[in-house]
């Protein structure tokens, strides 16, 4: 929800990091949210739930990638 918040405020996400002590918005925005990116219709749990975890899964490798940090922006430009 935090990454997925930010992405849909156009905010800079560069040096942004989850911070699961951080709670925010409701379970219902959360919920809403989820549903509007994960791309289905009448999308069941099953789906909802492969959707958060891929998403999760992605996110973490992200943050964890040198490719994928602040620094890389600066030392690939146009990367």
């Amino acid at each position: 929800y935090q990454y997925l918040s930010r992405y849909k405020r156009k905010e800079e996400l560069d040096h942004f990091f989850f911070t699961p002590e951080r709670t925010e918005g409701t379970e219902k925005e959360c919920l809403k949210l989820l549903l509007e990116f994960c791309g289905r219709h009448n999308v069941s749990w099953t789906e909802l739930s492969n959707f958060t975890h891929f998403l999760d899964l992605q996110l973490r490798k992200c943050e964890k990638s040198v490719f994928c940090g602040p620094a890389a922006g600066e030392d690939f430009q146009g990367f």
